[in-house]
């Protein structure tokens, strides 16, 4: 584990002896998970805690629109989906264990899509996207259950450059670590879309890709659900842990 050094003097029998004083870093690496449309954060609580027990700090939250707030979901767009990520963000780095240099920001679908847009609004140093969508730059403000959904999944079985997409572009700036997780019978996100984000990145400290076999966008099924677990925690363990350890 890193640490931070002082040197100090004691004082013994009427003189000084030179003594160093080493301790363990007092801050720690936040987490913020994001779920996809129509999730919950109930579905993250259980990698959540993984991590925690890895001495990471972890945050989880519910969009506007989902869980308790079920009844907004026909009015939420992505402005308000961003704004609940920005404020889910701000309180995790309240914390005060929270190291702000230390943040990583893990999120599912709709949740990937806005957590890339978030890398270009807050310090991020390590991004987990699992099945990332995409949507069109227009229609920012037109609530979300209103999008055309074949026009969309026109779009995303086109190359996409990332002066073209606010989060590509957000992407193409990005320099941490990066986790990009694909189902390999997704008929939401198709390969096209991961494709489009891996272009995206040509920055990045470290770039991780993998597909899980036999797994639908939903990850139905408890061995994808395992499968997704265990690379999301091999690569927090790398990075995250790693970065704790002194390592990276």
């Amino acid at each position: 584990m890193a640490t931070q050094c002082e040197t100090l003097q004691i004082a013994v029998d009427d003189e000084l002896i030179a003594a160093t004083l080493l301790e363990p870093k007092a801050k720690l690496p936040g987490v913020l998970f994001v779920h996809g449309w129509g999730g919950s954060q109930q579905r993250d609580l259980e990698r959540a805690r993984g991590l925690a027990g890895m001495g990471c700090i972890c945050l989880s939250f519910d969009l506007r629109g989902h869980a308790e707030t079920l009844a907004q979901q026909e009015t939420v767009n992505r402005e308000h989906s961003l704004r609940d990520l920005l404020a889910a963000y701000d309180r995790l780095l309240a914390h005060p264990h929270v190291d702000p240099s230390a943040v990583a920001v893990i999120g599912t679908s709709y949740g990937g899509y806005l957590s890339a847009i978030l890398t270009s609004l807050r310090p991020v140093k390590w991004l987990a996207l699992r099945v990332p969508a995409l949507y069109r730059d227009e229609d920012w403000l037109v609530a979300k259950r209103k999008l055309d959904r074949e026009d969309l999944q026109r779009y995303r079985r086109t190359r996409v450059r990332p002066e073209e997409n606010r989060a590509l572009g957000a992407l193409a700036a990005f320099k941490g670590d990066v986790l990009i997780v694909e189902s390999e019978h997704d008929d939401f996100v198709p390969h096209e879309t991961i494709m489009s984000y891996r272009a995206a990145l040509q920055q990045t400290h470290s770039l991780t890709h993998r597909i899980i076999d036999g797994a639908d966008h939903a990850l139905s099924g408890e061995l994808c659900q395992r499968a997704y677990t265990e690379v999301l925690t091999n690569w927090a363990t790398e990075m995250i842990v790693g970065a704790r350890l002194g390592e990276r």
